[in-house]
């Protein structure tokens, strides 16, 4: 599966555009990254290349196709999304059957097949000693876990994330990131995230798209855009980025050091 964005522009009317020609591409097995500073645009983008906000110009195509073109019930067969997890009083196996709610239809119930693969995604993701727990009543953590499990009910083959490792400690941050490392790698999906966290798109994502306030965006391999030079020109600070070694595991940190002059 590919999903691409050619030339995306978005601009709520009567105002300057937010996102101008955004262009990128990923495919199965691959992390994608979105970066960029508060108010750039990171949700917007996830929002307009899934068509819940229309492209001013440019569009999404899902292996070639304009998404447009396909019908709702289709697209969300393809495609599912994680947004930012907000308590909800439905009890956990219930929030992940909501997420069989494309193959269901609206007037339908979930049947066995249904209830079955809600069961594999609470296997696979850990959580099924929580199936009765009220999602309100659970940690922020855990609850991040039930809505990606929610999305993975659809059997999507591209999973959307909006910043899906916000607000959590250490280690549920890490809990997440290998999840949706795990899903690209072994479930062959395609998963896009945006995140404020330069380092966790370093530490994950195959690609990387860094958004500017100017709503230019920088997109190739996370080496390739996450730099000192657009690291500094983007988010107005000046970081230093180190390569190490941690139990045999190679990887790179960034921090940021100080608030550049200009």
């Amino acid at each position: 599966m590919t999903f691409e964005v050619r030339n995306g522009c978005f601009g709520y009317k009567k105002t300057v555009p937010i996102l101008k020609n955004i262009s990128f591409c990923v495919e199965s097995r691959q992390v994608l990254a979105v970066l960029g500073p508060n108010g750039v645009g990171k949700t917007t983008l996830l929002r307009s290349m899934m068509g819940m906000l229309p492209w001013t110009s440019g569009g999404s195509f899902l292996d070639g196709e304009n998404i447009r073109d396909m019908t709702p019930g289709r697209l969300w067969r393809e495609m599912a999304y994680v947004p930012q997890a907000k308590p909800f009083a439905f009890m956990v196996e219930e929030m992940i059957l909501l997420g069989r709610s494309s193959r269901i239809g609206t007037f339908g119930t979930p049947e066995k097949a249904d209830r079955e693969r809600c069961e594999r995604a609470m296997e696979e993701l850990g959580i099924a000693h929580m199936r009765r727990k009220l999602c309100n009543q659970i940690s922020g953590g855990e609850l991040q876990m039930v809505l990606i499990a929610r999305a993975l009910c659809a059997e999507p083959k591209l999973l959307v994330l909006d910043e899906p490792e916000s607000n959590l400690d250490f280690r549920n941050q890490l809990i997440i990131l290998e999840t949706i490392r795990t899903l690209s790698r072994e479930e062959g999906l395609c998963c896009i995230f945006n995140t404020h966290y330069p380092g966790h798109a370093l530490r994950i994502s195959d690609r990387a798209l860094v958004l500017s306030r100017e709503g230019t965006a920088d997109f190739g391999e996370p080496s390739e855009v996450i730099t000192r030079e657009i690291m500094g020109r983007v988010f107005k600070v000046n970081v230093d980025i180190v390569d190490a070694q941690y139990d045999g595991m190679d990887y790179q940190a960034i921090t940021a050091i100080s608030l550049c002059n200009t």
